[in-house]
């Protein structure tokens, strides 16, 4: 083992030697190459790249399958009762799919000569297909099917015994996984309870942040100015609700003004609504001075188990509300780094709103306590730590 690897950790005067858990290892995804930026937020690649910062030799693996298999898993799952696949996601969380994926998984990681693989997500996770061999699967999510199935934007599209299947095939993806690590603690509790991972099985290790970076120069807290941010899945973000709620605030502060980023899609629920402006395709700068200049990121997720539009707005010293569910409170540390509401209803955010409008120190107070926090707890070099030593 290289020698730059090992880490000792002194505990009075005794000095503990912790090993890494491999030296070399495959990230996959089945949305694109891992060491993308562009693929899931990033994610994949701050990883690897904090992982490789370790010594650790880290490959990408795209897992990916044709048209023409997928159409044949699409027929094969319409003729058993499941319906007729709307989406591609919807073909790829059946098992037939997942079976093919771990297999071009495995294939790949074995002409690497990589023993370890972490899959970031579910879907071309099937340790099944290794059994037997010295290959060791990890997991990496932000969310379980069981969690987001009773929000997907297409869910009244599946039929009853889609979701039971769908089901059962991320209960066989998740037996036999060697670790599971996930974002946040939300998630791992759902692991436990509802898929029965043993505890020891599953670690929270949090997420790093992109590349909004944090910010530390003057800002006018007494100019009310919201931030919403959804690029795509506008109402399950709660732009619906948020619409909504503004109006309503809007009446009590007519000096209020959002900001929405979004894409055309968004455009129908924010038309001809008095102080809203919508931005789509915005560069990146753009969206990072969007952060800057806005006193209040107003997100009122429905379902997101995480959320890293927060981290973004909180490293830029703007204060965040959501819903008082799911991520959320753990990210904000029960209320202390953001604003929590208890209701999805648009009388509650409005009422919240216009309270943390009307005291700009306690939003100054919040944002700079909230920046420091988010700094020094979120990082990528820390989840890799975690993910190697923990």
């Amino acid at each position: 083992m290289d020698a730059h690897l090992d880490t000792t950790v002194p505990i009075d005067a005794v000095t503990i030697t912790r090993k890494p858990r491999f030296e070399q290892l495959a990230i996959t995804s089945v949305f694109g190459n891992p060491l993308e930026r562009r693929t899931w937020s990033g994610a994949p690649a701050n990883l690897a790249g904090g992982l490789s910062r370790l010594g650790v030799d880290v490959k990408g693996i795209h897992s990916h399958i044709g048209k023409l298999t997928k159409v044949g898993i699409a027929a094969s799952d319409m003729l058993v009762g499941r319906g007729r696949p709307r989406t591609g996601e919807q073909v790829l969380r059946s098992l037939a799919a997942r079976r093919r994926l771990a297999a071009r998984v495995s294939e790949a990681a074995r002409s690497m000569g990589m023993r370890h693989v972490l899959h970031c997500g579910t879907l071309d996770l099937l340790p099944q297909v290794d059994a037997g061999s010295d290959i060791r699967h990890y997991l990496y999510c932000d969310h379980t099917w069981a969690l987001a199935a009773p929000y997907h934007v297409h869910a009244p599209y599946f039929t009853h015994r889609a979701m039971e299947a769908f089901d059962q095939a991320e209960r066989q993806s998740l037996n036999g996984v060697e670790h599971v690590f996930t974002f946040g603690r939300y998630v791992r509790d759902n692991l436990i309870a509802h898929y029965g991972l043993a505890p020891d099985r599953v670690t929270a290790v949090g997420s790093g942040m992109g590349s909004i970076e944090p910010w530390y120069g003057p800002k006018d807290y007494s100019q009310p100015k919201l931030l919403f941010v959804a690029k795509h899945l506008f109402q399950a973000k709660g732009g619906v609700l948020l619409v909504e709620a503004f109006r309503r605030a809007r009446q009590r502060r007519p000096d209020l003004a959002l900001t929405i980023v979004g894409d055309q899609r968004s455009r129908a629920h924010v038309e001809s609504v008095p102080g809203i402006e919508l931005r789509d395709h915005l560069p990146w700068e753009e969206l990072q001075q969007l952060y800057r200049d806005s006193v209040l990121l107003v997100q009122p997720m429905l379902n997101d188990p995480w959320g890293q539009v927060y981290l973004e707005a909180m490293v830029s010293r703007t204060p965040v509300m959501g819903l008082d569910r799911n991520g959320l409170p753990e990210l904000v540390d029960g209320g202390r780094h953001g604003f929590l509401v208890e209701r999805a209803d648009p009388a509650a955010l409005a009422d919240a709103i216009v309270d943390a409008l009307s005291d700009p120190g306690r939003l100054e107070r919040m944002a700079s306590v909230a920046q420091r926090h988010a700094v020094q707890t979120y990082s990528w070099d820390r989840v890799a730590e975690q993910v190697l030593f923990s």
